[in-house]
């Protein structure tokens, strides 16, 4: 099996620039995967992020999850858990308007440690790194400078937010996981994870792949919302978090996703470019018609949801 590739952003600044714009591009056709180093976020306050958090989750999180753990009788299952995941999560909106100031604890615990501001500043910083990438996906496709963040926009701009997870030791790894196999629905993920800590698997040529914990790294991956406006170029790739019988995995996933009133659709640029296929492969929909039908099918396969939502098209060559 190939490596997982590693991207060196600062490579993009010198003569490495088009050798690591095409391993981007590869990674996007074929991974669907790949992690960020020197990607400009400073060390320093992905450690004090990653303090903060692990910390938050032993004061305030870890007893409740023992507590839910017991009520449901988790730790003496004897068959597969299929209904439900290993991890401790919730979720900080910061677009289109944040919630954090509503989220309980945080003031609580760590009443000098000014845990929101931090949060705030990691999260301007990978809303800057998102739209970055979404520029780098356009310059590799042929797309208009900013196609990407245009048709994420909507009438009140992209939905931007954040998923803090914990996965603690699990007594049976084999029968429950961390997270269940899923694609994300949205557009660009950025992930922090535990470099410690490791379990995240990606699907690859019908195998689960690791993606390799490493220090101070952005993990990036591809959500169904850019698979549908590639027409299918870039794809979104099955993955699941494995439980681990040591150690608690810190993970902060950041959805960088289009507003919930904007139209998605093949980019017009890329169907002409596949004119002899003649056909449009994907639907066109707004993405919070797509949202309300992934809740329920989120651990299926994405293909029955694209084509749900074929269904619904009224006039799927339109291009809004």
């Amino acid at each position: 099996m190939e490596n997982f590739p590693i991207i060196n952003l600062e490579k993009l600044n010198g003569a490495e620039r088009a050798a690591t714009m095409e391993k981007i591009n590869d990674a996007c056709e074929n991974w669907g995967f790949f992690e960020l180093v020197n990607h400009g976020i400073p060390h320093e306050v992905m450690d004090t992020l990653e303090k903060l958090t692990k910390g938050h989750y032993k004061k305030c999180m870890e007893e409740r999850f023992k507590e839910v753990v017991a009520k449901k009788g988790l730790e003496g299952v004897e068959a597969e858990v299929t209904d439900m995941d290993w991890e401790s999560t919730f979720f900080l909106r910061h677009l289109p308007v944040s919630n954090i100031s509503e989220i309980p604890d945080l003031d609580d615990v760590y009443r000098y440690s000014q845990v929101r501001e931090v949060m705030k500043d990691f999260a301007k910083r990978l809303e800057k790194l998102a739209e970055e990438l979404l520029d780098l996906l356009c310059e590799n496709l042929g797309l208009e400078e900013c196609y990407l963040k245009k048709a994420f926009y909507g009438s009140k701009g992209p939905n931007f937010g954040t998923k803090v997870s914990n996965y603690p030791p699990c007594p049976k790894p084999d029968l429950i996981k961390g997270l269940r196999a899923h694609t994300d629905a949205g557009g660009i993920i950025l992930l922090f994870q535990d470099d410690k800590v490791s379990g995240l698997q990606l699907r690859k040529d019908g195998q689960w792949i690791d993606v390799p914990p490493m220090r101070h790294s952005i993990v990036v991956n591809l959500g169904d919302q850019l698979e549908v406006i590639t027409n299918g170029k870039y794809k979104s790739v099955m993955h699941r978090v494995i439980a681990q019988k040591d150690g608690t995995r810190m993970s902060l996933a950041s959805f960088y996703n289009p507003g919930s009133d904007a139209v998605i659709y093949p980019a017009p640029a890329l169907v002409e470019k596949e004119a002899e296929e003649n056909k449009q492969v994907y639907p066109k929909f707004v993405f919070d018609d797509y949202m309300k039908l992934y809740v329920g099918l989120k651990f299926q396969a994405k293909e029955p949801r694209f084509e749900a939502m074929k269904s619904m098209e009224t006039d799927p060559f339109a291009t809004a």
